[in-house]
């Protein structure tokens, strides 16, 4: 009996894995903190975590997820 022929390898799910990881992380990094005061401003939405950082983490994780997606598998 022939094995099935899966366009992903084993890598490739593996790859996926830690890229979706990534991003999570990432989006844990830009989401913010509560408020005490409803109309009340919170000067962290500008800190370098959210403007810098967690950009940088996100643009990696996506491009490491097509990285993953266009990886041959191999044979």
């Amino acid at each position: 009996m022939d094995k099935k022929q899966f366009t992903f390898g084993k890598e490739n799910f593996i790859l996926l894995a830690v890229s979706l990881v990534i991003i999570i992380i990432g989006f844990l990094l830009v989401s913010g903190g509560k408020t005490t005061e409803e109309t009340g401003f919170d000067p962290s939405i500008f800190n370098t975590r959210r403007l810098l950082v967690a950009p940088v983490v996100l643009l990696t994780g996506f491009g490491s997820v097509i990285y993953a997606i266009l990886k041959k598998p191999k044979e």
